[in-house]
């Protein structure tokens, strides 16, 4: 099949911040089952002046390339509702997104863009469950994974140049999981945005997790708001297999259905507060030759059921009726060029951005203010006008392309 994968080459957009997960993992995996694949940079802002001109060039890729599959990795409202129903509308390809931390994204996003796609593949079973209970029959439960083209078998602890490694952004509380396993005595080595040592290629991670005795993953989300309150979510996140598959040996926190991809104390390792995971670590430092035989059975598992070929063989399977039944037709430019119409920021608008920014600006300062403003927009929009904010009018694309 033709495949069109529709996500960042880096992530979050930015080239400073390293090549992205999806990109890295999800087109080779493609390429792997034997598909023909090709890639639409849908995060780099720099590429388009603004969402319409992305959306027009995303439907001119679809209209010259005709896929039977589109693979969508979408964060928010950059490839808008309307341009997905003028694909689905036309026959032009199937379309499945691949969702990102649904164990929060549900409420805020998801829900309101899987009626536009043909099928959303989730990680988090709760949002299965609620999509059920909301009558979106779309949703197929699926799970992170590891590459096959990247597993290494695992060093012996004694070969290990870093006792403890952490590789992830520097966002949430990891600040202060750090800090206390340090004031404890345990030296933790940091990579990734917002850590001294910066990000790393994916090459080097990889290396990191082979060459490290231990290394953590921490399961939570940033803040998110439940109506006013701050909260975080647990979740699985992909370092979890991508740790075991790389030769790594994992500590992680515990999160819902974890056991259902391990054997927990066995293939992998939890644990649940900083006194409990420092004692881990120490243990685990001090018996190299149990922590071998975690890091080897956590190989094997991966290895035997966790890569992501496995995933979008079984992914794409469920799609095949729906592909055979497909037509080919061009794209309706004339639909699409009216709700491009939509997204013109009119004068009223750009007060209106104007002052959600100087507000914004005097209270996180001119570095942060204009992202801060985008947020506190979004955060009104999707609860007062829900499913709009993802469509061409939304004020959070209209009013801030490049910070979104």
């Amino acid at each position: 099949m033709r495949i069109l994968c529709v996500f960042g080459r880096h992530n979050y957009g930015d080239p400073l911040r390293g090549e992205g997960y999806e990109f890295t993992n999800f087109v080779p995996a493609f390429r792997a089952l034997g598909h023909e694949v090709s890639f639409f940079d849908s995060w780099d802002r720099s590429a388009y002046c603004d969402f319409a001109d992305l959306n027009r060039a995303f439907l001119r890729r679809v209209d010259q390339e005709q896929p039977d599959i589109i693979f969508c990795v979408l964060l928010s409202y950059e490839l808008w509702q309307e341009t997905l129903d003028i694909v689905r509308s036309n026959g032009a390809a199937t379309i499945i997104n691949w969702g990102t931390d649904d164990s929060w994204k549900y409420e805020q996003f998801s829900r309101f863009v899987a009626p536009h796609v043909d099928s959303y593949a989730t990680t988090n079973p709760k949002a299965l469950e609620k999509a059920h209970f909301d009558g979106l029959d779309n949703f197929v439960l699926t799970q992170w994974g590891a590459n096959r083209d990247v597993l290494a078998k695992p060093l012996p602890a004694k070969q290990c140049k870093y006792p403890v490694t952490f590789v992830g952004s520097a966002y949430g509380n990891r600040r202060k999981w750090i800090d206390m396993l340090r004031a404890r005595g345990i030296h933790i080595e940091c990579f990734g945005h917002g850590w001294p040592a910066g990000p790393v290629s994916t090459a080097d991670l990889l290396r990191l997790y082979r060459e490290s005795v231990v290394t953590l993953n921490f399961g939570d989300s940033g803040i998110q708001f439940r109506g006013l309150l701050p909260y975080r979510s647990r979740q699985i996140k992909a370092r979890v297999f991508e740790v075991p598959g790389a030769g790594g040996c994992l500590l992680t926190e515990p999160a819902q259905n974890l056991e259902d991809y391990f054997r927990i104390g066995e293939e992998i390792l939890v644990f649940d507060g900083p006194d409990e995971l420092a004692e881990r670590i120490v243990y685990l430092l001090t018996n190299p030759e149990k922590r071998d035989v975690v890091a080897h059975r956590g190989f094997e598992r991966v290895s035997k059921d966790h890569t992501y070929d496995q995933r979008f063989k079984e992914l794409l399977e469920k799609q095949a009726q729906r592909v055979t039944q497909r037509s080919t037709r061009s794209i309706d430019w004339l639909s699409f060029e009216q709700v491009a119409h939509r997204h013109e920021v009119g004068p009223w608008c750009s007060l209106l951005r104007t002052l959600c920014v100087v507000c914004a600006t005097l209270v996180w300062g001119k570095r942060r203010g204009p992202r801060a403003a985008r947020r506190l927009t979004f955060e009104l929009s999707w609860r007062l006008r829900g499913v709009w904010t993802y469509t061409a009018a939304g004020w959070p694309g209209r009013m801030f392309y490049r910070e979104s």
